[in-house]
């Protein structure tokens, strides 16, 4: 018996799920899915004003909050902000989360991002997503392994670009252009943090940066005005390996990217998947190296065997 998907995001701190994956989330969710929310950390260091401990209790309520907006289910945090190590304990607890809520969708940050509890958010959530039904790994508190399939995304960093500055480009671009307000009003949730990201990491104008992610990713599909990018993890331990369940239930809500996916196969003629997925034809053809001169350069004369 076939059974209904279920979609689980997990972000590192309260408002991350907000800038990259909510649209995806709402959308699953008018889909028919049972959505999910989780974010590692507490947020306990977002605030150059209250104490971790009340700052604690703001962004749970905030994080709360957001959910409801999304028509998701709210799960607390697991550890504080900075405090997102992959270690045995915090992969227990994690791995005890995802048995319980049993997802067939998995939304979880990009490999690549500009902070490590990002990145190890990502390294924890699959692999508490990996050993979903190993009977011989004890989870905290306990639960039974789950058998199923599991398909896993990763998100867009922030920024759009890795830790070194190169442009990511996504495998699949989702339409949110129909949930893009109600993505704003999830934001907008997170009240604390819209001075904090401006003073601490420039994020100017805390709802704009999202909408210009979303109009960003939105250029790079050449079809919608905003779009959240994604890609499609290897489904070894997942899934089989054509399961793409982002297409098949949102449909033409959801883009391909022939491009990339070409480039899996054969990265020396098509590029890397790094290349700048808001390129439009024009950019494409002026990014191209200029037609070499057919006639022979003269060579150079070395230095040590010029003349004086």
């Amino acid at each position: 018996m076939k059974r209904n998907h279920i979609a689980m995001a997990i972000g590192a701190h309260p408002d991350d799920i907000e800038f990259m994956m909510a649209g995806t989330l709402a959308l699953l969710r008018r889909a028919g899915c049972e959505t999910h929310c989780l974010n590692l950390a507490s947020g306990s260091c977002g605030s150059a004003e209250h104490t971790a401990a009340r700052l604690r209790a703001i962004r749970r309520r905030e994080g709360q909050a957001a959910a409801r907006v999304l028509g998701a289910i709210h799960h607390p945090s697991l550890v504080d902000d900075l405090e997102i190590y992959y270690e045995r304990p915090t992969l227990r607890r994690l791995a005890a989360v995802i048995r319980e809520v049993r997802p067939t969708i998995l939304l979880v940050p990009s490999p690549q991002d500009y902070m490590e509890d990002h990145t190890n958010t990502s390294r924890l959530a699959v692999t508490a997503a990996f050993v979903r039904s190993m009977r011989n790994f004890a989870t905290l508190p306990r639960r039974a392994p789950i058998p199923g399939d599991l398909t896993v995304y990763h998100a867009m960093p922030h920024g759009l670009r890795d830790p070194l500055r190169r442009r990511i480009r996504p495998g699949a671009y989702v339409n949110t252009t129909a949930v893009q307000d109600l993505k704003r009003t999830a934001l907008s949730q997170h009240r604390s943090q819209m001075s904090w990201l401006e003073t601490s990491q420039g994020m100017n104008q805390y709802l704009m940066t999202m909408e210009q992610f979303a109009l960003e990713v939105g250029r790079g599909s050449g079809r919608f005005r905003f779009a959240e990018g994604w890609r499609r993890r290897l489904h070894y331990g997942f899934c089989p390996p054509d399961a793409d369940p982002l297409r098949d239930l949102l449909g033409r809500d959801c883009l391909l990217d022939t491009r990339y996916e070409a480039a899996l196969e054969h990265p020396e003629t098509c590029g890397c998947a790094e290349r700048h997925e808001s390129a439009t034809p024009d950019q494409a053809r002026l990014r191209r190296p200029a037609k070499q001169d057919a006639r022979p350069a003269k060579p150079s004369m070395p230095r040590a065997a010029r003349p004086e």
